[in-house]
């Protein structure tokens, strides 16, 4: 698997809109500038992609023009990174303008670069992962580098600056903090903190003990089982299935799989509903491990509990719950396809090589 380069200070980074396209919504012009001016804090220069800005109704009708972007920032040679600016529903409409373009994925070869997001990039990634590349499921520009308080939260920003460092191994540790939704990102919420919940769990374990090692792989769970069911877009499957996103039965064994629930909420039955088809799939008896992200606003927080219990009852694969990852905030960064370690017993997850070439 090819791995990117850190980042430094002075490097070019390309904010995409491979999805919704919120980020140039008028609305959203205090969170534009301040996501902006938080990268130029880091010592990063921001490039805006062509279409990056183009609005909602533009890129919904244009997945070309999301995809066009993409190739663009991994063609520059002068861009270091990628960052996408939120996530959405429909991304699975640019693999075919990728998928089969040969400029695009020699450049994903030859340049391999840092790409940052998660929701419904969940998709681009796993497509990234099968061209061979590292990515990682983490912050995104609108909803953690544009985040409303005076800073980046805590500890999104530490993980955030995993991406300057060259480490051989770290740790991915439970927050002490969770944060709730704010009720609105106008902008009278500018410089406002969200409201701040003490977290009173850690990570739980549900099932299993000992220490699991595998190649991490994932996201959100809507977006992976409407990967093989298309039940909002029914022409997805065939695109998923058409360039070979998913992985094979053998590559799921290599696995461990983290999996988190979106914005929407979705109720415990729908969440059952999803599992069982995963597990129907053989990929939950097939991977090493499980680790479940935090549900936002600790909503179905017990519910979902007893719904990964009663469809693994059967089950020896261990899974270790209420993970900072994903749509609940603060969130961690979890590198696809790196080699690490989560040990059921003392409820410690390690990233066990180096993530950056």
């Amino acid at each position: 698997m090819k791995k990117p380069h850190k980042l430094k200070k002075g490097d070019k980074v390309a904010i995409v809109s491979l999805s919704r396209g919120l980020l140039g919504m008028p609305f959203c012009k205090h969170e534009l500038d301040l996501g902006l001016e938080r990268l130029k804090e880091f010592g990063l220069e921001p490039v805006l992609m062509p279409n990056a800005l183009k609005d909602l109704d533009y890129l919904e009708a244009h997945p070309e023009a999301r995809a066009e972007d993409l190739k663009q920032a991994f063609m520059d040679d002068s861009i270091q990174g990628i960052i996408c600016a939120i996530g959405g529903n429909d991304t699975f409409r640019i693999l075919p303008y990728l998928m089969e373009d040969e400029e695009f994925i020699q450049a994903v070869e030859d340049h391999p670069k840092l790409f940052t997001g998660f929701s419904d990039t969940t998709i681009d990634h796993l497509a990234l992962y099968r061209l061979g590349l590292r990515t990682f499921y983490g912050p995104c520009f609108l909803v953690d580098l544009a985040e409303l308080d005076q800073e980046m939260l805590p500890y999104t920003k530490h993980y955030f600056e995993k991406y300057f460092l060259e480490e051989p191994k770290f740790e991915i540790s439970s927050s002490d903090v969770w944060y709730r939704d704010r009720v609105s990102y106008g902008v009278e919420e500018v410089g406002k903190p969200r409201p701040v919940m003490k977290e009173v769990h850690g990570y739980e374990v549900l099932q299993g003990h000992g220490t699991v090692s595998g190649k991490l792989y994932g996201g959100c769970i809507e977006s992976i089982y409407e990967a093989m069911v298309g039940e909002s877009f029914s022409e997805e499957p065939a695109i998923i299935e058409k360039y070979h996103i998913l992985p094979t039965e053998e590559e799921w064994k290599e696995m461990i799989l983290f999996l988190e629930t979106s914005d929407e909420k979705p109720t415990p039955e729908k969440l059952k509903t999803i599992l069982m088809t995963f597990k129907e799939k053989n990929i939950l008896s097939s991977v090493r491990g499980i680790i479940v992200g935090k549900p936002i606003d600790e909503m179905y927080y017990e519910e979902y509990k007893k719904v990964y219990q009663e469809v693994f009852a059967d089950l020896s694969t261990p899974i270790l719950y209420n993970v900072n990852f994903g749509h609940a905030v603060p969130r961690c960064i979890l590198p696809y396809g790196a080699v690490s370690q989560v040990d059921y017993d003392q409820k410690t997850i390690t990233i066990e090589e180096a993530i950056f070439d």
